[in-house]
This record gives structure tokens, sequence and C-alpha cells, in this order.
């Protein structure tokens, strides 16, 4: 049965100007940016729709927009991504937010339109969130949290379904008994004494504080790149940290993150799992792109599944380094990940290209593997440094490396060109094959020795 979700907060149009800039203009001291590539899209509440339906729910987003052309192409915008809008109507403009981009870095952002007290109270609203699986309150700021009619709906319904709330400084509070509130860190430091709490222990502490006075039932921090901190009263705090993506596009995590958790609530799971699917859901966002991608169709696979060929193409196309590797890795052991972490530092995603058992039985012998490829795939994804994993059923990774032409294969242990039958592979489009040393005395050959002598 698909999860009914309503979604309720501030929308914004957004546009992402992208360019590169290779002079400076002759009439003043500053950048000429030639533009490649213009992006846009509902923002704050919208873009939270946008992914909630990305992740499989029927989505109501209770708004205000104003009458002008760019709340006409906010209601286009979620009409083709299939969420309905109840509009609440809006005094002034809708807000506009421009970004001018040059490679990964903002140059400049036009602001464009003001807060305002939504005019409307459609009696579907009402209906919407009595229908619903789980209601999101997605606060940017900008009135619609604060209209007395939607807080009161929200105090009544409170116990009949999940609310999760994506505060914001400058907007209103939670209404009480919220089942999740979801702060960054930054916002947990806007809402007490000002102070940014910066050790695990201090945003702890700080989030006890803010669990209390937002008279809710649980906190999720976001923490950025490390995942997110739950805080549930009593109970020791839960840490769920991210996977890590290198030189990607943060922009809409948080949103992302907030979706998804309201989503999983939404379908019943226990909040734990719900926080730790949030953040596994928001790292592929990230990784995946972020809102740069969003005009490609969703992936339905978690971050750790994800296929080899989806994570290249987003690194590439953030102009990143593909890195990939290969081997049996049969006994996981310490002078593989030595290598393993060498590798991924050389560029912003590592690929392992993994022998299936068939390919370890004529390379190994027969009783080679000692566990199974999706075992040890599964051992390969665990680790931070591995960002996907593809099992080949040949003797060689050639066909693999052809098909996802990686910038560098990085192979452990003594090879010279010769012996590294790869590096003639990505010499064909311009790539580099490298060694790396495996730690001294560590290999799976020595381990399996020491075993044999153990067992006699």
């Amino acid at each position: 049965m698909t999860l009914r979700l309503v979604v309720i907060g501030d929308t914004i149009l957004d546009r992402d100007i992208d360019g590169s800039v290779a002079r400076v203009c002759p009439d003043a001291p500053v950048p000429v940016v030639d533009v490649d590539r213009e992006q846009t899209r509902p923002g704050g509440a919208g873009l939270a729709s946008i992914l909630a339906a990305r992740l499989g729910a029927a989505v109501t987003l209770v708004t205000a927009l104003g009458r002008d052309g760019a709340g006409d192409t906010v209601r286009a915008l979620l009409s083709d991504a299939g969420v309905e809008v109840l509009d609440l109507g809006l005094a002034g403009c809708t807000i506009e937010k421009v970004r001018v981009r040059a490679g990964a870095s903002s140059i400049v952002r036009f602001d464009r339109g003001a807060s305002g007290a939504p005019i409307n109270w459609p009696a579907d609203v009402e209906r919407a969130v009595r229908a619903a699986d789980a209601v999101l309150v997605s606060d940017y700021g900008n009135g619609v949290t604060g209209c007395a009619p939607l807080r009161e709906l929200l105090q009544r319904t409170i116990d009949d379904r999940p609310l999760v709330w994506d505060p914001h400084p400058r907007g209103a509070s939670p209404v009480a008994g919220a089942q999740l509130v979801t702060p960054t860190v930054n916002e947990l430091a806007a809402s007490g004494d000002g102070t940014t709490p910066t050790t695990l222990a201090a945003i702890s502490t700080s989030a006890d504080m803010y669990l209390a006075r937002m008279r809710a039932r649980a906190v999720a921090v976001t923490l950025g790149a490390r995942g997110a901190l739950l805080i549930r009263g009593v109970d020791v705090p839960l840490v769920v940290p991210a996977r890590a993506v290198a030189g990607a596009d943060a922009l809409g995590a948080g949103d992302c993150f907030a979706a998804a958790a309201a989503s999983c609530l939404g379908r019943d799971m226990v909040l734990p799992e719900a926080v730790e699917s949030a953040v596994a859901e928001a790292s592929a966002f990230v990784e995946a792109g972020g809102v740069a991608a969003l005009d490609t169709p969703p992936n339905p696979q978690r971050a750790g599944e994800r296929d080899a060929a989806d994570i290249v193409e987003a690194v590439r196309a953030r102009s990143g380094v593909v890195v990939a590797t290969g081997g049996c890795f049969d006994w996981l052991h310490a002078g593989h990940v030595a290598m393993l972490h060498a590798a991924r530092n050389l560029g912003d995603c590592l690929v392992v290209l993994l022998n299936s058992d068939e390919s370890v039985q004529r390379l190994k012998g027969p009783d080679r593997p000692h566990q199974t490829a999706a075992d040890r795939a599964s051992v390969l994804r665990a680790l931070a440094c591995v960002d996907a994993v593809e099992i080949f059923d040949a003797d060689t990774p050639r066909d693999t490396l052809l098909r996802l032409r990686p910038d560098i294969f990085a192979k452990g242990g003594d090879y010279a060109r010769t012996t590294l039958p790869e590096a003639d592979v990505l010499a064909e489009w311009g790539g580099q094959a490298v060694v790396l040393p495996y730690l001294a005395g560590k290999s799976t050959t020595r381990l399996l020795e020491v075993s044999a002598a153990h067992d006699r």
C-alpha cells in the first residue's frame, strides 16, 4: 500500500546557474561566468516533497505561494513530480533564490521575495492531514509553520500519526509531542545560548536540553558528513555515521534526511531504524549528485548496494576522479585495508572489482575461496573507503575496466608494469595504473599458513 505523506512548510523557487570562470570583467574587478547549465527546482518544503515522492510516497504539500511567475513555476514543477499542492496563498511574492556557481564554488546568491503569512485555509488541509500515514513539517522560516489553524490541527492530531519537524532558526517552534525533531548543530546553538557545540559530548548535552525545550519525543541532530545523533531522553545516544562522499554538494541532504525519516516512520519502522535508513538515503542522495541530479530518474538502491556504474557516473558528473582496484579479498586483512584506504585517497570514489567464486577457483585452486562472493562483497562494502563493489567472472577485470573506464587503477603488492596487465588497458583512455604497497608481512597466503600451523 502506498504511503500517504503530508509535507507542510515554506516553498522556495531555487535557480542554479553553473558555469566556469576564465576571465575578469574589463569594466569592473568581477569574474565573468560563462554559463554552462541552468536548473530550476522547488526548494524548501517543495524539495522535501519531491524527495519523498521519489522514495515512493504519495505526497500532498501544504504551502503558501504567491500569484506570480515564480509561484506558477513552482506549481508546475511540483505537479510534474507528482506532488499534490494545497496552496494557502501568499500576500507577497514567492521567495526565489538564485545561486551562481563556478565549478563547485558559489560566487553569489540573489534572493527575491519576502516572508509573509498565509491568507487562506482550505478545508482540504484537515482532510489531508487526517488521511495521512505521516506528516513532515519542513520549516524554512517564511511564515507557514506559524499559521495558528495549522498548529492547532497538528496539536489535535499529534497522537494519530508520526510527526517529523525539520526546524529553522527563524521559524516557529515545533508543536509539543512531535515524534522526531531534526535540527542541525547550528540550529541547536541558535535555540540555546548561541554557542555551537563541537564535541560529541557537547552536542549530546545541547540536544538533551533542546529535547526538553521543544517537548519532543526524540531529536535527531544532523551532523552533515558525520551522520546523525539520535537523542531519546534517558536512552544512551545513538550515533549513525554517514557514508563518506568526497567533493560532493550536500545541498538538500537535510531535506532528504527528514523526508526519509518521515516516510520510514509512516511505514511503522522503529525510530532507530528510521534514522539509520534516513542517513543512508541522504548519503545516497549526495553521492548521486544531490539536487543537481534531480533531473535523472531515482535509483531505488541504497548507498551500499548501488551499481558501480551509477556511482562512477555521478562522480564523473562533478569532475571527480574515479579509482578502481581488484582482487579476490578472500580473507580481508590489515594489508588489504591499508591498501584500500590508500587507493581511496587517490580520488573521489573507489570501486572494488571482485573475482567471482568461479574466477577465484581457477586462479587459486579448488579449495578457494573460503567465503562466497556475496559475503566478500558485503564485508568490502562495510568499509567506509569502498564506494562500490563489482563482481566479475573472468580471470582479469579487463572487460569491467573497459566498461567503467576509471581514471586510476591501483593494485596492492609487488608488481611491475610487465606483470600488471591492467596498465595497458588503462592506457587506452589515458588512465593510470599504480602500485600501492601492502603492509609488511600481511598477506592472505601468510594467514593461511599460520592457520594451518595452528591446526596441526
